[in-house]
């Protein structure tokens, strides 16, 4: 049997499996959703479940998803050190960004090309890995435990330093691959007097690395995706990878924190990195000027009022959704090689829904304060996935070849019914791969205000909804951590001292009435199985 055709078996019965994984995951995140947008994380939380053997460890590459769904969930309910372990399990399954095993990264390279990218285990962006590290921070702070903060923002700032190479690095590698399966192709085609059952090179698996990289360097494929899907270059991103918020809470802690020079040339460096994305706020600008005068000496933190910062986590992150379209590849027809036009399919991000205006700060002696924005997650996503793109696309291209040739030899060996059987397979596995981590926000708001000399402060939408008060401590930096999926969910609210020199306080504005009964298998202080 020829090569194709015998990868064409295996992926049968692996589309078969990949078909109903991906069915249960579609079921699962509306499950998810459905609760989370509502505010109801316990159940939220049940849905992201999956069976776990108390003598084996976690599969966390195969469980990245779920986990990082079950770390967030926890700190939304309040359950920090649970967050913290299941952040912990989160960074296990996302090893990969710093090594892999290059066998089993081959082995999941065939999968995603024989199928699709959904047929390997999900892999984290680098922007969720950093948001990882900044979430598990705001986790030990609300723990009062300062020392584990440091470390994770420290974390989250290397990370995102570290990732302009990380990408370079992932490109390059993967062009490389491609560029020697693409010769291996042409020294097949040199010994083609010697090939078995007079199977001639353009018939074997080795050759479909050769079109798949014709294909890529091709003009018509460029245009087919430049017309369809968009030219990446023309997408909004960020001049360099950054998370803002994450970049942004880093230089408040060490703001806060400035127990020698470097942690004020810390804070200095990433309030201003964030600054410099948008000249025109005057609080990025003013954050910044404090940073500096600390730094220098200007401003003794003693002599500074106490001040509360309100980061505000606005609305549902953007999702992925599928474009199919057909493109050109180059493949041979007997001796000649011609355009064969075939789908492919791409994930792109689309936006949700975010809660209308701001929130506004108010203090017993009338001060106001209104957040504004900082950033959005979908510049982000966009930025990272420009830098992605080449790899997304090339497995694209190169499952959609392996598949043509699959058809074609289908067609001459079996006639009608394999033409039939192996374009249904080409119909099943034409998917792009839509999954993410879907707890993270449409976009974040900051402000600052001195604390109230009573220590109640009001939030508000500045529609004049009051959502409630909370008590600022009487601490140097407090820090107000606002998140809120929908109009429907009420709003989380975490209070705490960005020193960490004392436990957090966490309450939902405006206040709901606690269910009456948890079962103990959806009860986030549980340590069941079903966690």
């Amino acid at each position: 049997m020829r090569p194709l055709i015998r990868f064409g078996v295996a992926a049968l019965a692996a589309t078969a499996i990949s078909g109903c994984a991906s069915f249960q995951h579609r079921s699962q995140m509306t499950d998810f959703n459905t609760a989370y947008a509502s505010g109801d994380y316990t159940t939220a939380l049940q849905s992201m479940a999956f069976d776990i053997d108390s003598e084996k460890e976690v599969d966390t590459e195969a469980h990245l998803l779920e986990i990082l769904h079950q770390a967030e969930l926890y700190r939304l309910n309040g359950n920090f050190s649970k967050s913290a372990e299941y952040y912990d399990l989160a960074e296990q399954g996302m090893k990969y960004l710093d090594t892999e095993n290059l066998a089993e990264e081959s082995g999941e390279t065939f999968m995603a090309v024989m199928i699709n990218d959904s047929a390997r285990d999900y892999e984290a962006l680098m922007s969720e890995a950093v948001l990882v590290n900044t979430y598990k921070a705001l986790a030990f702070l609300a723990e009062g435990n300062n020392e584990y903060a440091r470390i994770e923002f420290n974390r989250a700032d290397d990370r995102t330093r570290r990732a302009v190479d990380f990408f370079a690095d992932e490109i390059a590698e993967q062009q490389e691959k491609l560029a020697e399966e693409a010769r291996e192709a042409a020294e097949a085609e040199a010994a083609s007097a010697n090939a078995e059952d007079g199977e001639s090179p353009q018939d074997s698996a080795a050759n479909s690395a050769l079109f798949a990289r014709q294909s890529l360097q091709s003009e018509g494929l460029q245009q087919a995706v430049a017309g369809n899907y968009g030219e990446p270059s023309q997408w909004a991103v960020y001049s360099e990878f950054i998370v803002p918020a994450s970049t942004y809470l880093n230089g408040l802690y060490f703001l806060a924190n400035g127990a020698v020079s470097s942690d004020y040339d810390k804070a200095v460096d990433s309030l201003k990195r964030v600054a410099q994305m948008n000249e025109d706020s005057p609080q990025l600008l003013n954050d910044l000027a404090l940073a500096e005068d600390l730094a220098a000496g200007r401003q003794r933190p003693e002599e500074l009022k106490p001040q509360v910062w309100v980061v505000y986590e606005n609305g549902l992150g953007p999702v992925l959704e599928e474009m199919r379209f057909d493109v050109p590849l180059l493949l041979f027809h007997g001796n000649q090689q011609a355009p064969a036009y075939t789908g492919i399919a791409l994930p792109r991000y689309a936006s949700r829904s975010a809660i209308p205006g701001h929130l506004i700060a108010i203090t017993g002696e009338g001060t106001t304060a209104e957040t504004e924005v900082l950033s959005d997650m979908g510049t982000v996503f966009q930025t990272e996935m420009k830098a992605r793109f080449t790899g997304v696309l090339t497995r694209a291209v190169a499952s959609a070849v392996v598949k043509a040739v699959i058809q074609n030899e289908a067609s001459e060996r079996f006639g009608l019914a394999g033409q039939l059987g192996s374009a249904l397979l080409t119909a099943a596995t034409t998917q792009a791969d839509l999954r993410g981590w879907q707890a993270l926000p449409d976009h974040w708001q900051v402000t600052r205000i001195s604390r109230p000399q009573d220590g109640e402060l009001t939030l508000a939408q500045d529609d004049g909804t009051t959502l409630g008060s909370v008590t600022i401590p009487d601490q140097p930096f407090t820090l107000v951590y606002v998140k809120r999926p929908s109009l429907q969910a009420p709003a989380t609210v975490m209070t705490l001292d960005l020193q960490g020199a004392s436990p957090g306080s966490m309450a939902r504005l405006p206040a709901v009435p606690e269910k009456a009964e948890v079962s103990s298998a959806s009860n986030p202080e549980s340590g069941g199985n079903n966690q």
